[in-house]
Order: structure tokens, then C-alpha cells, then sequence
């Protein structure tokens, strides 16, 4: 039997806004519009005063190393990556070095 499921809700003018804010930031000299959560851009302002550059800046950069991904994609792996290596301990803890093998004799 198959099971008919309910479809969903077409948005109208009633509905929730969406949670994304635009904004237009100029990426390579080129004014393009991103759309991101508040804390995203939050985020971003952050990071970019740390590094002492303008948010245009910083998604140009951003902008030039990203692969296939779209814009909005790249910026939000970046503060991710940017906040995870922030979280990590300062010094890395030294490897344990791994158990040798037992030596097997050859037989000649």
C-alpha cells in the first residue's frame, strides 16, 4: 500500500521571516550580497577585528582560497575552522610512539 504524505506548507506572508540577514560585502573589488545567520556575522566582524582587516577584506581572502563550494559555504567552514583552531590546546600533545611488532625469524 502506498502512503500518501502530507505536503508541505507553501510560505506566505504570514509565515516566520527567515532566519538569514543580507548584507553586501565587496569581494575583489566586486559588491556581491551574502546571506547569513546573525551569529555568523557576528562571527565574522569578530574575526576580522582580531585579524585587523575589514570584513571586505576577509571574505576576499576567503573568496580566493575557497574550491566549489558557494561563497556563504566557504565563510561559514572558515569560521568554523578559525573558532576550532582557537579551541585547540596551544601545544600539541607528542604522539605515543607505536608498539614495534615482534620480529618474525626468516627461514633460510
Amino acid at each position: 500500500m502506498v502512503q500518501v504524505l502530507p505536503r508541505p506548507l507553501r510560505r506566505n506572508d504570514q509565515s516566520s521571516p527567515s532566519s538569514l540577514v543580507i548584507h553586501n560585502v565587496v569581494v575583489g573589488g566586486r559588491r556581491t550580497s551574502v546571506r547569513l545567520e546573525p551569529v555568523m556575522w557576528e562571527a565574522l566582524h569578530d574575526v576580522a577585528l582580531r585579524q585587523q582587516v575589514t570584513v571586505h577584506d576577509l571574505v576576499t581572502g576567503i573568496d580566493r582560497e575557497r574550491t566549489a563550494s558557494s561563497l556563504t559555504a566557504a565563510i561559514r567552514v572558515y569560521l568554523v575552522d578559525f573558532y576550532r583552531a582557537a579551541a585547540l590546546p596551544a601545544v600539541k600533545p607528542k604522539p605515543r610512539p607505536r608498539p614495534r611488532a615482534a620480529a618474525i625469524p626468516r627461514r633460510h
